[in-house]
């Protein structure tokens, strides 16, 4: 029996922000565009919240503007970033960074990824032009001379002019078509979990580097914080399982108790750490946006941010090749926008990383390195002007 065969101009496998984003930025096109999603249509406008809260820079702000998801915030879901400092150990020196210094209001805006995710579902739900596959799962993938293909769970056939993954940086779609990455095991867990202050938290969020750990407190409401707890993988069990009262009191540990008694206010949610990074981010009628391009460790607060990016540039891409009667699937479209892609991501994710592995080294070298960093981040002008565009990405 022959499977059902659907066809379409592009097929994005992931429904989750990068791939809704990019759904919705292509969605007044005119292109027909399907979704598959493993989760169901439930989940995708309601969905669970999962400790994470995403840093978004000026620029993504401006994106999601656009794409008029960010009017679908409610004020109570945004949380602005005013200033930022970065603690090395014990000492009580700081790397500080002050919005005023920028010239903003803000550094940035957390943001909840399940509040991202809701309203850019509810932003392509009333598109004629895309229809979500939910509750799918893509058994097999490919491409032939003039479309991609994918092969669902259910038996059913898409074909398009161009397939999309975007299914996380484990994407099984990528490897399906072959496309090759770098990875990095940091043999590390990230506990993510909401906590309740004794002091307020002034709109400041602090990145410490203590005992081969790392803590980032990220400001919410009403003196509320997240905080996202960086231990090694064979450590990570006995703080899930610990006592919520002596979780608590080990963040404020960790914290050197700046803000006094801490107390747990949520589920701990667990996240092995794995940057990755794709050898191309296309080839033939093919695309990867979003983690499944460019995977960031979860503590560099640069994933989404970049994810977005890319999905613009991916978009503006199709949109110009559409306008000037171009294939929008062709491998000179598509590398336009791999080659602007990567110049964004390929400093970030090699920066990132090596202050990553410098910060959770122990040895007395890397720790006479990064106290030397700190001070000549805080002194040289040059240095803080690049370390704060980078914080708060205000491109046009």
């Amino acid at each position: 029996m022959t499977s059902p065969l659907h066809k379409a101009d592009i097929v994005i496998v992931g429904a989750g922000p990068a791939g809704l984003c990019l759904a919705r930025n292509l969605a007044e096109t005119g292109l027909s565009i399907v979704l598959v999603e493993k989760q169901s249509e439930a989940q995708l406008a309601d969905p669970d919240y999962d400790g994470r809260e995403t840093a978004l820079t000026h620029s993504s702000r401006r994106i999601l503007i656009e794409l008029g998801m960010w009017d679908d915030l409610a004020p109570d879901e945004i949380f602005p970033i005013k200033d930022a400092r970065v603690l090395n150990g014990s000492s009580d020196y700081s790397l500080h960074f002050d919005h005023r210094e920028a010239g903003v209001d803000n550094l940035g805006f957390l943001v909840a990824n399940a509040n991202i995710r809701r309203v850019a579902y509810k932003a392509v739900a009333p598109f004629e032009t895309i229809t979500i596959r939910s509750g799918r799962t893509v058994v097999d993938a490919g491409t032939a001379a003039d479309h991609g293909w994918v092969e669902l769970d259910d038996g059913s056939r898409i074909e398009a002019g161009l397939l999309i993954a975007a299914d996380s940086r484990f994407s099984p779609t990528r490897e399906m078509l072959g496309l090759a990455i770098d990875k990095i095991d940091f043999d590390r867990v990230c506990i993510v979990s909401k906590m309740a202050l004794e002091r307020p938290h002034d709109a400041t969020a602090y990145e410490c580097f203590r005992n081969d750990e790392t803590l980032a407190i990220l400001p919410l409401h009403d003196d509320h914080v997240s905080a996202v707890l960086t231990v090694k993988t064979q450590n990570s069990r006995a703080m899930l399982d610990a006592d919520p009262a002596r979780f608590a009191a080990e963040i404020s540990d960790q914290f050197g108790h700046r803000f006094g008694a801490m107390k747990l206010v949520s589920d701990r949610f667990s996240y092995p750490l794995f940057a990755t990074f794709a050898k191309s981010f296309h080839k033939h009628r093919f695309a990867v946006v979003g983690d499944a391009a460019v995977g960031m460790n979860p503590g560099t607060a640069h994933g989404f941010n970049l994810g977005l990016l890319g999905t613009d540039i991916l978009a503006q891409q199709i949109k110009q090749a559409r306008a000037s009667g171009l294939d929008f699937a062709s491998r000179t479209v598509l590398a336009k926008y791999t080659d602007a892609h990567r110049r964004n991501c390929l400093p970030l994710y090699h920066g990132t990383n090596f202050l990553i592995q410098l910060y959770t080294n122990q040895s007395a070298p890397a720790k006479v390195a990064r106290h030397m960093m700190l001070r000549a981040a805080n002194k040289i002008v040059p240095v803080r002007k690049l370390i704060m565009s980078t914080l708060t990405d205000r491109r046009a």
